[in-house]
């Protein structure tokens, strides 16, 4: 009877071993804790889901199912439009705040049913850690939402998908918007109709976006080539954020759009671009890029003409990060694909200096090692 029980104990503290965070946090969320040490919870239903996220309680959420919030707030149908056509393959857009007028007006009207789930997320209080087990943690239909303040949040080994694919403006997959102390990781994120990560207007500071799949590929598009165009927007105010070890895959513009509403410092490290049909990074005001060791492989226009905004693309290997970074910089590397181009400055550098950087590797075999340990499931 002795050993039973201990047999049982045994296989408990494996299971709460195995659905626990992985790893520490890189880059500008170093010291993340999350949830820290708090019992692990299990939702089984989309509202226990909603109230552990949204709750004051320090939380550790562990999901093991899929949790499909389609169709529980109903449907509306109303008058978009279509500014890139009327073609099997192409988004047409939700007229929020009136954008077809403001931004589209000689686009054709047409009618959009979207389920309304998927144009808010699921409100996600400080101190939370949302771990998925395994590869069973699925969000479908609706994104998370870190607004007004909130910090010390862990997002690690879930995917979110299938939110309004079909419509600009029919939800994202995760929002921050005057969040601190933020780690992204293992996340797959698919069929989303607007960004797959958005940094809102508010000051999102110390972010880390790490080894996260953004799977571009989509039936619907801006660009009506299966490639979603739009994917990641950092344009905040005083933003400082650490991609590293990214799978960006199928996209066509804006992975990255940085900078445009005041100032962003990111550090771009290691992450791997495959197949993008137009631009990868999009340089706006006020961004700071430093875009070290990463790799581009068919990617048309590694970053859009003009840029606006700074980028430090590392040319050649040197000693140009050292003074803030403490290190060599690592160049990046290209594969059927455009360059950067003469976009290149240093001057910038020391803005870094102070903070917690991201280590860099050399971009050997680096492609490969990212999309086998990206995403969910990956860990």
């Amino acid at each position: 009877m002795k050993t039973a029980i201990l047999s049982v104990l045994a296989a408990q503290a494996a299971t709460i071993a195995a659905v626990s965070v992985s790893g520490s946090a890189e880059g500008f969320a170093t010291g993340v804790t999350g949830g820290g040490d708090a019992t692990a919870v299990y939702p089984t239903t989309t509202d226990e889901l909603v109230s552990y996220l949204g709750d004051d309680e320090a939380r550790v959420i562990v999901l093991q199912q899929t949790f499909d919030f389609r169709d529980t707030e109903g449907t509306t149908t109303a008058t978009g439009c279509a500014p890139w056509g009327t073609a099997s393959g192409c988004q047409v857009a939700i007229d929020q705040n009136d954008w077809c007028e403001n931004y589209e007006p000689d686009a054709p009207s047409v009618s959009v049913t979207y389920d309304n789930a998927g144009t808010l997320g699921i409100t996600v209080a400080s101190d939370k850690s949302i771990i998925g087990d395994g590869d069973s943690g699925i969000i479908l239909g609706k994104g998370l939402r870190l607004v007004s303040g909130v910090s010390n949040i862990i997002i690690q080994n879930i995917a979110i998908t299938d939110i309004n694919a079909e419509y600009v403006w029919g939800g994202d997959a995760i929002t921050l918007d005057g969040a601190d102390l933020v780690w992204i990781d293992h996340v797959t994120t698919a069929r989303i109709g607007r960004q797959h990560i958005v940094l809102g207007t508010d000051t999102d500071s110390r972010v880390t976006i790490s080894n996260n799949y953004i799977n571009g590929y989509s039936d619907y598009s801006a660009t009506c080539d299966n490639h979603h165009y739009w994917a990641l927007y950092f344009t905040g105010a005083a933003d400082q954020v650490t991609m590293k070890g990214n799978y960006i895959y199928y996209t066509s513009g804006r992975s990255p759009k940085v900078g445009g509403s005041g100032s962003t410092l990111l550090h771009a490290v290691n992450n791997y671009w495959y197949d993008n049909s137009g631009h990868a990074f999009e340089v706006g005001d006020g961004a700071e890029v430093v875009a070290e060791g990463n790799v581009f492989q068919n990617v048309d226009t590694p970053i859009e003409a003009d840029a606006t905004g700074e980028i430090f693309t590392v040319g050649s290997a040197g000693a140009d990060c050292d003074s803030a970074f403490g290190r060599d910089c690592v160049q990046n590397a290209f594969g059927s694909s455009g360059d950067f181009d003469s976009t290149s400055s240093d001057d910038f550098i020391s803005d870094f200096s102070g903070y917690t950087i991201a280590s860099a590797a050399s971009t050997d075999g680096l492609a490969d090692s990212i999309v086998s340990n990206a995403g969910q499931g990956n860990l």
